[in-house]
């Protein structure tokens, strides 16, 4: 069964498909629309998702979007390795540590919130620098002690799960816009550990097709 991810190297819901398709050691192809062209809202890709957001995952003659609804699919398709443990307390607390960034980092920075900022609202270069930092830093402040309660070498327990294939992708975002990330100890230390690991540095923005 054939797997196309329709998507963005350096979108950071794009990048979390990747990692699980990784994880799962699927084969995928890919299909880039640069978004500072805008060309997710042309035709070609308004007929595959009529939010024209990335990713799309092409999988069984279906399309799915969302990435937090791909992942789980993902998961309840190809449920070895699993991305999600066994016990539904545990299950729980990694799909919070992932809705965190997902519902409340995420689609603050996100580049058609920036352009809002710019557009409607004449934010300055210095606003619009800040805006992202902030939400950054908020969410990361939580999720560093989530971090340290639950983790073990990981974002959750001691080995992969879904709460990385969030976590690493804010990393790389919060790196991008500027942010410091001293605060972070535990978070910063999983991101190091998931980059010596051949799913993630596959995974990575610079190693795609579409990259700059």
């Amino acid at each position: 069964m054939s797997l196309v991810l329709h998507g963005y190297w350096r979108s950071g819901t794009t990048y979390r498909a990747r990692l699980a398709l990784n994880l799962k050691g699927l084969s995928y192809e890919t299909r880039a629309y640069d978004l500072r062209k805008g060309e997710q809202g042309g035709d070609a890709y308004r007929a595959v998702n009529p939010q024209m957001l990335v990713p799309t995952l092409e999988a069984e003659g279906r399309l799915l979007t969302q990435s937090p609804a791909i992942l789980e699919w993902l998961e309840e398709r190809y449920p070895e390795p699993p991305l999600l443990p066994h016990d539904p307390f545990d299950r729980a607390m990694i799909r919070a540590m992932a809705a965190l960034v997902a519902c409340d980092i995420h689609p603050l920075q996100n580049l058609r919130v920036l352009k809002v900022l710019k557009k409607d609202l004449d934010a300055d270069e210095a606003e619009l620098k800040a805006w992202p930092q902030r939400w950054n830093v908020d969410g990361l402040t939580a999720l560093e002690k989530l971090v340290a309660r639950h983790g073990k070498g990981f974002t959750f327990g001691d080995k992969p799960t879904l709460a990385d294939c969030y976590l690493v992708p804010q990393v790389y975002s919060a790196r991008r816009f500027e942010v410091d990330l001293t605060p972070f100890p535990h978070i910063t230390a999983v991101d190091a550990r998931c980059a010596e690991l051949p799913a993630f540095a596959a995974a990575r923005p610079e190693a795609q097709p579409d990259a700059d």
